[in-house]
């Protein structure tokens, strides 16, 4: 019977498949299924490849990071022969107060401070009257005991003449010399007691002890002057400096004592003549170490014969010494202050090395190393201050290091 127009024909029906295909099917899907599974263990593979690759590269950055990164320098040694420089006191050679030796009132002065003067010049004059008016009574007395013992001598001479005739008893021939010994006693003492007043009233008299010049002027005309031999506190009338020679007192550090001796050279700076230096030389030491400072009190005579340097100044003496040691010489910024005293951070194998270091001057960007270099160290420079023994640094460039002074 025909089909019906507009209406789907049905396919034919298919055979079973056969147990070959059966069999071909199942091995095509368990290929597809190993295929996947290789596939995505080989996306798992690599991820976590990637990701320990990552972390190994993460970790080996941190740890590059982690070490800090150093330049070093070399120690440098000092010069065999050292120069020291050390601050200075500029006194004179000879300083003196000048006092009154006698009580009085000041009748006049005749120099005032910078006059220069000489020796045995008058400087002043003092009125004594209580004092002349004991040597007027002094004398007095003594021309009344020189009247007695011409007396007693007239006498004595008398009684020793009739003592030949018998015409005195020989009792009045010793008492007659005993008077006139007495008479004689007598005298002296005047005559010692007018000197030591007349002397008295000689430093009514104020003279230049030696050549200086005046440096202070403490009285005026009419001041009262006590000599101080009554307890009372005494006032120098003026202050006199012999400037012709300076001595220069310099303290010397206890390193340097034993190398610091008489005869060695020396040269002051002055601020207030910037760029010249005055030659002296270093006369004597104190031969003593100051317990308080450590230092050894030194002498250094300059000669000023026109009086340009003044006294009381504050002068750099410079002077070189023969070096008992070769000492090195560091950048400050290399130090490490700790508490357990002063270290150097040294880099030693890739790794950093605290060293213990003694210092020695100070030459401002520079510092002397006493004892703890031996002179080859690569020393870091400017180390952080968390740096310990021990720890990884990585040296990027040696410094070079100016010349030791």
């Amino acid at each position: 019977m025909p089909a019906e127009t507009g209406q789907a024909i049905p396919p034919p029906p298919q055979a079973p498949p056969t147990n070959g295909e059966k069999r071909r099917q199942s091995k095509r899907g368990w290929l597809i299924g190993v295929a996947l599974a290789a596939a995505l263990g080989c996306i798992f593979a690599y991820g976590v490849s990637e990701r320990l690759r990552a972390s190994g590269t993460l970790k080996k950055e941190t740890d590059d990071l982690a070490i800090p990164v150093v330049s070093v320098v070399t120690p440098k040694r000092s010069a065999p022969t050292q120069e020291i420089v050390l601050p200075g006191n500029v006194q004179p050679y000879i300083t003196s107060p000048i006092f009154s030796r006698t009580n009085g009132y000041l009748k006049k002065w005749y120099f005032d401070i910078g006059a220069r003067v000489k020796k045995g010049q008058l400087l002043a004059e003092i009125e004594t009257p209580e004092v002349d008016q004991q040597v007027q009574q002094s004398r007095s007395k003594l021309a009344t005991a020189e009247a007695n013992l011409r007396l007693s001598e007239i006498t004595k001479n008398r009684y020793e003449e009739l003592l030949k005739t018998n015409a005195v008893s020989k009792q009045d021939v010793d008492n007659a010399v005993g008077t006139y010994n007495a008479n004689e006693a007598i005298v002296q003492a005047n005559q010692a007691n007018v000197k030591g007043l007349e002397t008295l009233q000689s430093f009514e008299k104020i003279y230049a002890p030696f050549d200086g010049v005046i440096t202070a002027r403490n009285t005026d005309i009419g001041d009262l002057i006590n000599s101080g031999s009554n307890g009372n506190l005494k006032t120098d009338l003026f202050h006199i400096v012999q400037a012709g020679v300076l001595r220069v007192y310099v303290n010397v550090p206890e390193e340097y004592s034993q190398v610091t001796r008489p005869g060695i050279a020396a040269t002051l700076a002055l601020a207030e003549f910037p760029g010249k230096e005055f030659p002296g030389k270093i006369v004597r030491t104190a031969d003593a170490i100051n317990y308080m400072t450590r230092t050894l009190l030194t002498e250094v005579d300059v000669d000023n014969p026109t009086g340009r340097l003044l006294s009381g100044s504050y002068a750099a003496v410079h002077f070189k010494v023969p070096g008992q040691v070769t000492t090195l010489i560091i950048p400050v910024d290399t130090l490490l202050f700790r508490s357990e005293g002063l270290r150097v951070a040294v880099a030693k194998d890739g790794k950093a090395e605290l060293l213990k270091v003694t210092p020695g001057r100070d030459f401002g960007d520079t510092i002397e190393i006493v004892t703890g270099l031996k002179g080859d160290e690569s020393i870091i420079v400017s180390p952080p201050d968390s740096i310990v023994e021990g720890e990884r640094v990585r040296v990027t460039q040696q410094t070079a290091q100016k010349d030791a002074p």
